[in-house]
């Protein structure tokens, strides 16, 4: 029995994580969204088409239904290129929220929906995106059926646009340059005008037919990227992250993913100047990778052997693909290409991963593929297309896995992968809160290394470039004793926070920690507190959609603060330590007040506390650090808080969101706690099982005792009203729930509380 309640315990848990981090949103993997188009107009298909013929643009939808959420006047078109077709029943649409009047869904304005014309699995885009957002900024993907005029089109792919709200929400900005790297007629047989980067000279118009400008200005930047990319390598880092562009020519090559830069056409990537004044790149339109495009530009891969051999080093030599010739020319860029890549595979492939990923989203997609009118495949080619292969030649889609595994045992075999690496162990700051305006040492033990190639990689802000030092192994940087193979580097200290990763190399191979670097990092908080008379006063990490992860701020002073510009941040998350929540104007709070800032980080804008804990600190709008914590891993009904309200931080076995942390005095008729609250679990027989739950109370008051399952649905209550004081005991009869996870909560006064109960059958 104990070791029945004990698996129990953790696949429900396990559940809890699932369904609290994805916190049911918009693009909530674990659920169909439902989408419905109204058009006026009978011949709506007609004028989309139409104006995909002509000018592209927008026509109005008399409303759009978002999951039960309807908005009128919505702009609509068809999109695409190889996946478009005026004959097809079921084409793709950009859904613009905002066309024509001011609104959004959960902060998103552009809907994109793919008719998955190309994927018999319906898995390569979503699967693709997933691992993607491990190693750098990818946008969001999951599903959604598709109604328009009350008829269902069938089950698309809803991924999140490369718009302004993603650049916004990545970046911190959304105003600079910014181009589409897809040719402007599209791409197709004897296209010549391709976004693969080469430099065209200095004349903006020799650009125009390849890329397509978002941003009101740019090409002088494109022009220069192109220009440096050909002529000045060693001013690449200027210009271009190169880090990002490594990860996506990696990502690429190793799910074959030939639709995209390298590939017969170079293109399905944006390029955004972020705030370092770099150029960012980030990937989308994955329908056709996991080898179902077989054009290379150089040679034709014809079946799913030939995809999963294909080299590492594709393009390396090509001089119209110059960003894989030129980055792959310089030796250290190329050992960290390599290491990105081995990442992805050890971390996602050689483990399997992926498909464990992929089996769990097949039985949430099932019944809605099978229910598909217009689906380009049949039910029996989606349900067998994840291991085995699907058409031939050109229309041929390799099973993901039978192509992976081939790619997995050849990549694996190859010197660039079997080559001794560096190891990176015992990272260690000398000071874990430095002061500002000092400076201390990050020190590492690194072995497999040549003595002057390691580097520590810093940043004191998430929105500047990272830093490459070498680090130093003579016994005069913290490092200790000269060749004991710790080294060394000095920082110096002069903002809120410190990001860093650490890069070794030899003469075959490099290795970073953390190896998603330098999308993950590590982090260092400076100690610039200043007094402050507000401070962060409970944290909730255990949330729902009914009951959010939370923040609480309390108001220490006797007079109203204005909190606007104050902002939050965390070490979590993929995106680093860049604001997560910054207060909006007229955030005040009130003399002895509270201010809960409510957290989801599927929402665009939003950001999720981990469940395991992390570290969170408040600035204030001079950018100080006004209060930091690191709370700890927390169970289901715990918060974490300072007790009383302002004093010490403690865990909490009541979560008191947006009131007073200290229990109340019990004078006059208050309830100052309920004392005894048992629950007992007591199994009779299997058909019969039964629960006890007894509380003494100390005066009278209201009462109310309630039963919720595992979602939060309430399934029963006990106790609703009145009580004197005294010790009651309510028995509960369980006989009709099944196995799973229950609670029960009892609020009496000012008191609440709530406990689980496990029920085994």
């Amino acid at each position: 029995m104990k070791k029945k309640s004990y698996l129990l315990t953790i696949l429900i848990c396990s559940l809890l994580l699932t369904f609290s981090s994805f916190a049911q949103s918009f693009y909530d993997l674990s659920t169909i969204q439902t989408i419905e188009i109204t058009f006026s107009q009978s011949n709506w298909d007609y004028m989309l088409d139409t104006a995909k013929a002509g000018s592209d643009g927008y026509i109005m939808a008399q409303s759009v239904t978002i999951n039960g959420s309807q908005y009128d006047s919505v702009g609509v078109k068809y999109k695409g290129n190889s996946t478009y077709n005026p004959g097809y029943i079921k084409n793709p649409f950009h859904i613009e929220l905002d066309t024509y009047k001011e609104q959004d869904y959960q902060g998103y304005k552009d809907i994109k929906l793919s008719n998955v014309a190309k994927d018999p699995s319906f898995l390569r885009e979503v699967l693709s995106y997933s691992i993607l957002r491990q190693y750098m900024f990818a946008s969001l993907s999951n599903y959604a059926n598709v109604y328009v005029n009350g008829n269902l089109l069938g089950l698309y792919v809803s991924s999140e646009s490369v718009g302004k709200t993603f650049l916004k929400k990545n970046f911190n900005s959304k105003d600079n340059s910014f181009f589409k790297c897809n040719p402007i007629a599209g791409a197709g047989p004897g296209s010549t005008a391709l976004p693969n980067l080469v430099y065209l000279g200095n004349d903006s118009a020799s650009y125009y037919a390849a890329y397509e400008l978002k941003s009101d200005y740019g090409w002088s930047d494109l022009i220069n990227l192109t220009n440096t990319l050909k002529n000045n390598i060693n001013g690449i880092e200027d210009v271009l992250d190169v880090d990002r562009a490594l990860w996506m020519l990696a990502f690429d090559n190793l799910l074959v993913n030939l639709d995209s830069y390298i590939g017969g056409f170079a293109q399905n990537y944006y390029l955004y100047k972020d705030n370092t004044g770099r150029f960012s790149c980030i990937l989308w339109d994955f329908n056709e990778s996991f080898g179902r495009f077989s054009q290379t530009g150089t040679i034709f891969l014809p079946n799913t052997a030939a995809k999963s051999q294909m080299t590492h080093l594709l393009h390396s030599g090509d001089t119209n693909w110059p960003l894989i010739q030129k980055l792959l020319s310089v030796p250290r860029y190329k050992k960290m290409y390599l290491a990105h890549m081995q990442t992805m595979l050890s971390e996602n492939f050689s483990n399997n991963s992926y498909y464990i990923l992929a089996q769990s989203i097949q039985p949430i997609i099932a019944a809605a593929v099978q229910a598909d009118p217009n689906k380009f495949y049949s039910y029996a080619q989606f349900q067998s297309n994840l291991t085995s292969d699907v058409g031939a030649g050109m229309d041929n889609s390799p099973g993901i896995t039978t192509l992976m595994n081939g790619r997995v045992n050849y990549l694996s075999a190859l010197s660039d992968f079997t080559n001794t690496k560096p190891t990176i162990t015992n990272i260690i700051a000398s000071d874990t809160l430095p002061q500002v305006n000092t400076s201390f040492f990050i020190t590492a033990d690194v072995i497999n290394t040549n003595t002057d190639a390691v580097f520590l990689g810093y940043r004191d802000d998430s929105e500047s470039r990272f830093t490459r030092v070498p680090m130093f192994d003579d016994g005069a940087h913290g490092d200790g004793d000269a060749g004991d193979n710790t080294y060394g580097a000095s920082v110096f200290a002069d903002n809120s926070v410190i990001e860093y990763y650490i890069y070794a190399e030899n003469n075959n191979a490099g290795m970073f920690s953390p190896v998603r670097a330098e999308h993950e990092f590590y982090t260092i908080v400076i100690n610039t507190a200043v007094e402050s008379d507000v401070v962060m006063n409970e944290i909730f990490s255990r949330g729902t959609t009914e009951n959010p992860d939370f923040i609480e701020i309390y108001n220490t002073s006797s007079s109203s603060v204005d909190l606007s510009g104050y902002k939050i941040y965390d070490t979590g998350g993929l995106s680093g330590t860049k604001p997560k929540k910054e207060l909006p104007s007229g955030s005040i709070i009130e003399p002895k007040g509270y201010f809960v800032i409510f957290t989801d980080d599927e929402s665009a804008g939003g950001f999720g506390l981990s469940s395991s804990g992390e570290q969170v600190w408040f600035e204030n709008t001079t950018g100080f650090v006004i209060d930091s914590v690191t709370f700890p891993a927390l169970d289901l009904l715990q918060s974490y808080g300072r007790m009383p309200d302002g004093g010490e931080w403690q865990t909490l076995d009541t979560i008191t969101r947006g009131i007073s942390n200290t229990p109340p005095s019990g004078t006059g008729n208050e309830l100052s706690a309920i004392t005894e609250y048992n629950l007992s679990q007591n199994y009779p027989n299997p058909f019969n099982p039964s629960t006890s739950i007894s509380f003494q109370l100390p005066f009278a008051s209201k009462v109310t005792l309630k039963v919720y399952d595992l979602l939060g649905k309430e399934i029963a209550t006990l106790i609703d009203g009145y009580k004197n004081a005294g010790i009651f005991e309510v028995n509960f009869n369980t006989g009709e729930l099944s196995s799973g996870m229950y609670f029960y909560r009892l609020e009496a006064g000012n008191y609440s509380q709530t406990k689980k109960m496990i029920l085994l059958k």
